[in-house]
């Protein structure tokens, strides 16, 4: 009997133990989510200390979202009014947090009706899909919400949503928290494209639908009147495309989708990193610059189709490209390990998936001189970093190289750094067919080229 109980304490025990455990990775998970949010909170703030209090900020592409949630005209017997609000307001708590995970602005909620905004305050150039996918997850919401309280007889929720991409103008509001408020005609479209929409219905401008019909399945709905302006031409979603959603269903997006999201969302990483290379890197960085930066990525794009890569390889290539170099700002020496802690601490924010950042960062430390590729991707990464060696500017570019080495005390004479170039050359190879094809022949030119320059 003794023996059973102390089994049973130390199973107890041990339950305790794993469930502190639990609630300890939790506590850290929060802690660092905080931090994120209070960081974000104060870049906000810091943006409206610096915006005049005569001006707004103006927004040329945000896509604006207005939903409205009634149906108090089928209220059904027996359920009065204080259930009716509490359910509303568990409907738009929801709202709320979809609009959250996709990095949505609430605008602001009147009554039933629910206002948002992509593209706001950070700018993005995914906002139209973004808040497209936002819409459909709130139908589908509604739909399952509606089936769990109560028959499909006696529904008393009805949602219609109207969309629009545009220009916006937003004031900001609030010091504690950072409100938002938007004007302009397609905050205007937005609302009168909801009003023409029917129950369980997305309706979207031709302005969404053209920015988001690779995704999405749609069907034209009719023209709205616009004044001044002629006819607007709208569209209703079906839903996402089959070969982008789980099991072609059309709710629920799939890898592929994913994968072809993240290679338009690349381009707002783009920006973000090299602006951040302009505007952090040394004065001393004439080569590893962002036109370098720039042409990597190109690169290991051509080379990447031309070797027949997937679209995620593709997309995992640019993306190495892009942080390759960026470790610079940290430190030269080491840069590789530096660009890959920039994209662990990045990428996740981004959607990418462990798997695919730890794949990123092996790239990435794959351009560590002298070249050892350990696979594919690798070897084209190489290729592309050394891709000037069999260009024709080889000899300018080089020089820039030599410029910013000399910068740093790693190099002082020049004719020392052709017989150096001179012996990398002829002992580089490159990996790939596509860059032999390419750059081979006139790599062998450079090498008579830079022999007459030595003295």
């Amino acid at each position: 009997m003794i023996a059973t109980n102390n089994e049973e304490l130390v199973k107890r025990i041990a339950r305790l133990a794993r469930q502190n455990q639990e609630l300890g990775e939790r506590i850290k998970k929060l802690v660092r989510q905080n931090e994120k949010l209070s960081g974000e909170n104060e870049k906000l703030r810091s943006l409206q200390q610096e915006l005049p209090p005569d001006k707004s900020l103006k927004f040329n592409m945000a896509t604006v979202l207005f939903a409205d949630i009634h149906g108090f005209s089928k209220v059904i017997e027996g359920l009065n009014s204080v259930s009716v609000m509490d359910e509303l307001d568990e409907i738009l708590y929801e709202f709320g947090s979809i609009t959250e995970r996709f990095k949505i602005e609430r605008i602001k909620t009147i009554g039933d009706t629910f206002m948002c905004a992509g593209g706001i305050p950070v700018k993005n150039i995914t906002n139209p899909i973004d808040v497209v996918m936002a819409a459909i997850e709130m139908c589908n919401y509604l739909k399952n919400y509606e089936l769990n309280k109560r028959d499909k007889d006696h529904r008393i929720w009805e949602l219609k949503i109207g969309i629009h991409t545009g220009p916006v103008t937003a004031s900001i509001s609030g010091k504690k928290k950072i409100n938002y408020d938007i004007k302009g005609d397609t905050v205007h479209n937005a609302s009168r494209i909801e009003a023409v929409s029917e129950d369980g219905s997305v309706l979207i401008s031709v302005m969404t639908y053209e920015l988001v019909k690779e995704f999405f399945d749609c069907e034209y709905y009719g023209k709205l009147p616009v004044k001044y302006k002629g006819d607007l031409q709208i569209y209703r979603v079906i839903g996402i495309k089959p070969e982008f959603s789980v099991d072609g269903a059309g709710s629920i997006p799939n890898a592929a989708f994913n994968i072809k999201f993240g290679l338009i969302q690349f381009t707002d990483i783009q920006e973000i990193i090299l602006d951040k290379l302009e505007k952090e890197l040394p004065g001393f960085v004439h080569y590893h610059n962002v036109k370098h930066t720039v042409d990597v990525v190109t690169e290991v794009e051509l080379i990447g189709w031309a070797e027949g890569c997937t679209d995620e390889e593709i997309l995992l290539l640019k993306t190495a490209g892009l942080f390759h170099d960026a470790g610079i700002i940290e430190s030269f020496d080491n840069h590789e390990s530096y660009g890959a802690k920039l994209a662990r601490e990045m990428l996740p924010a981004y959607n990418y998936t462990q798997e695919q950042i730890e794949r990123i960062c092996s790239v990435i430390m794959a351009t560590k001189l002298p070249p050892k590729p350990a696979d594919h991707l690798e070897e084209i990464i190489c290729d592309s970093d050394l891709d000037y060696l069999g260009r024709s500017d080889f000899i300018p570019v080089s020089n820039t190289l030599f410029e910013e080495l000399r910068a740093q005390n790693k190099m002082k004479d020049l004719n020392e750094w052709n017989k150096m170039q001179v012996k990398f050359i002829s002992g580089h190879q490159y990996f790939t067919k596509t860059a032999r094809s390419l750059r081979e022949v006139n790599k062998q030119q450079q090498i008579e080229r830079i022999q007459n320059l030595i003295t």
